[in-house]
């Protein structure tokens, strides 16, 4: 039996060393690692052999025990029984918390086992977990609001929200969302990170393709999408439908989250590198040339708008259509929802202001499997224009080992600000950041997983019946 004792004054990174029936110090900060109930600690379960014993507050394993009271500022007690591990669940949890990079497949389903994420009475089904990132679905309810917030370090998100809100909607048997209208929707997910895995939230492919606007909030963070490491908390997603009205229900996903460690962002010089062993960019069925690889902090991709008069080049949201269900795919005409897009003489469009495009990429991305990559949002110095919701692109995204392959185009979703903007063939509107991942994942993006978008040759969603062509040998997809 170990006696643990909160102790608020004792360092985090500090390593201690116990024999059973020691008591030993441990802080009120160790809560990353414990199970928290609201005004309890959890025991916990840890590592014993022979002799002596480690213990790093950093990397230890979470307890299925009985929950025992234990208050978060006080000085008790507990009292907590030391049981073997094995050493390979020893090495699994210590691997997670330590790797560097972006968490795979099989680490992820590794992390819900160990209830790093949770979904209260619910459970994680295997399809929510993609190559390198996990679906997160949507409540029972939604609440409509007047206007969109973010909390600050000393609220949560339901505080803020009490003058806000106006109405609750029942999303359990379904219910529309109307245009420009935020909502917040409780997340089924729940996350209790480690101390050294951090978050990050971006939409899903057909979220974005449909100018649904969505971002994650957590309590006590003033910032969107990103969560901070050793969260422990609910998540809330903001849904704020842009150009069509949308039909939702519990359950459905519309954001999707990866867990990483550590800062595995490749930089210009590595992205350069990279390219020249696995060509991450195509152009006209051929890698492109290094020499006109475009890189500032990140990897440039520019648009096609090329081809005939008749050429389709992309699509333009109509407005005051009927609204749109997401919970059905292949089952609308996509020229009820869209006109297409055809180029001006000399390779070029002009964008009306503050209406939504499709277009493509010019390049073909390919996204090896050790790397996953995110297309930055919108950068105010490239002009007038909206270029892209953020994105995640999974690993094996256009990938293949066929020598013949030439990655997949990238879907753009684009909008002109304030005034009409022309865009030209080639221009450079949006890029793409790698990460590493902390090993390669044991599924791929494309036949592994059955995803929706790759290989296909349009860039409207799942949800039209129609999937026409850009144009010949177009293929217009991107991530997830």
């Amino acid at each position: 039996m170990l006696k643990l004792t909160s102790l608020a004054a004792w360092p985090l990174r500090s390593t201690v060393r116990c024999c059973p029936g020691e008591s030993i110090a441990l802080p009120a900060t160790v809560v990353p690692y414990m199970r928290r109930s609201p005004g309890l600690f959890s025991t916990l379960r840890i590592p014993t052999g022979p002799a002596l014993t480690s213990l790093d507050a950093r990397s230890m394993p979470v307890a299925h025990c009985v929950p025992v009271d234990l208050a978060i500022h006080g000085q008790a007690s507990v009292d907590v029984t030391a049981t073997h591990v094995s050493s390979t669940e020893t090495e699994t949890s210590h691997g997670l918390d330590t790797s560097t990079g972006v968490l795979p497949s099989q680490r992820l389903r590794e992390a819900i086992a160990r209830e790093w994420m949770v979904a209260g009475p619910w459970r994680i089904p295997g399809e929510s977990v993609q190559p390198a990132s996990v679906d997160l679905r949507l409540g029972e309810h939604a609440w409509a609001l007047r206007c969109s917030f973010l909390p600050d370090s000393d609220s949560t998100v339901e505080q803020k929200i009490e003058d806000l809100a106006f109405e609750r909607i029942d999303l359990r048997d379904g219910a529309t969302l109307e245009r420009d209208r935020p909502y917040l929707v409780p997340l089924i997910e729940e996350l209790r990170l480690p101390g050294e895995i951090r978050a990050k939230a971006n939409p899903k492919s057909s979220t974005g393709r449909l100018d649904v606007f969505t971002r994650v909030l957590t309590d006590r963070n003033h910032r969107f999408d990103e969560i901070a490491a050793g969260y422990h908390g609910k998540l809330y997603l903001e849904v704020v439908p842009r150009t069509f009205a949308i039909r939702v229900n519990t359950g459905l996903a519309l954001n999707q989250v990866r867990l990483m460690s550590a800062d595995a962002r490749l930089s210009d010089e590595e992205l350069f590198a990279l390219h020249a062993r696995s060509p991450l960019l195509y152009l006209d069925s051929r890698p492109l040339p290094q020499s006109e690889l475009s890189l500032a902090d990140g990897l440039f991709l520019s648009l096609d708008v090329s081809g005939s008069a008749e050429a389709i080049v992309g699509y333009r949201a109509k407005k005051n259509s009927l609204p749109i269900d997401l919970t059905k795919v292949g089952t609308l005409r996509w020229r009820d929802y869209w006109e297409p897009v055809h180029p001006e003489r000399g390779g070029r469009i002009v964008l009306e202001p503050e209406v939504f495009y499709l277009l493509l990429s010019a390049e073909g991305v390919c996204i090896p499997p050790s790397y996953a990559a995110e297309m930055l949002a919108y950068d105010p110095t490239a002009g007038e224009l909206r270029t892209h919701y953020a994105g995640f692109f999974d690993p094996g995204f256009g990938y293949s080992r066929d020598p013949a392959a030439r990655g997949s185009r990238a879907a753009l979703e684009v909008r002109a600000r304030d005034v009409s903007f022309m865009v030209e063939h080639r221009q450079p509107v949006c890029k793409l950041a790698f990460e590493r991942m902390s090993e390669q994942p044991d599924v791929l993006y494309g036949r592994d997983i059955g995803s929706n978008y790759q290989g296909q040759e349009t860039m409207l969603s799942k949800h039209f019946l129609e999937h026409a062509r850009p144009r010949d040998g177009a293929g217009g997809v991107t991530r997830g």
